[in-house]
């Protein structure tokens, strides 16, 4: 699973030409499923979305976290970051996660942001063409990938 985190001062998605999901300052969330993904791993990702500390503190430095801003959080799925680039010149879908489990692991991930305490959770529409407008704040943008966080854990095993 893939959760590419841009810190906002505002985001929001529509599709037409409603607003489907808006936030203020926090983080605009693009959520990529892959094959294999489990509810563990959304749970896991949620919690270190939650607890990143990517937000200033009094002094500027980036010690605060999402749950310490008392951030929101839009989340849009986006299967493009399943892409596999390693060969030609046309990426690769095939690692995404079909699209019955990607939408549920999708709604579990902003469930357990939730429960991790995030208050101000908004959404896109999955599988649904959409616009999405942003500030980036800073710019701040981070990857997170399950597959690389827990390859490192093992190893520090």
């Amino acid at each position: 699973m893939r959760a590419l985190l841009q810190r906002v001062r505002r985001a929001r998605v529509t599709v037409g030409e409603e607003t489907i999901g808006e936030i203020g300052s926090g983080y605009l969330i693009l959520l990529g499923v892959r094959q294999g993904d489990t509810e563990a791993e959304a749970r896991f990702l949620a919690q270190k979305t939650a607890e990143l500390r990517v937000f200033e503190d009094e002094e500027g430095k980036m010690n605060r976290s999402l749950l310490d801003v008392g951030g929101g959080a839009l989340v849009v799925s986006q299967f493009t970051l399943c892409a596999d680039c390693r060969k030609g010149r046309r990426p690769s879908f095939i690692n995404a996660e079909r699209p019955p489990l990607a939408e549920e692991l999708y709604l579990r991930y902003v469930s357990f942001l939730g429960q991790a305490g995030v208050q101000e959770l908004a959404t896109g529409k999955f599988g649904a063409e959409m616009l999405v407008s942003l500030e980036n704040d800073g710019p701040v943008t981070i990857l997170l990938d399950t597959d690389e966080i827990m390859k490192h854990k093992e190893a520090e095993v």
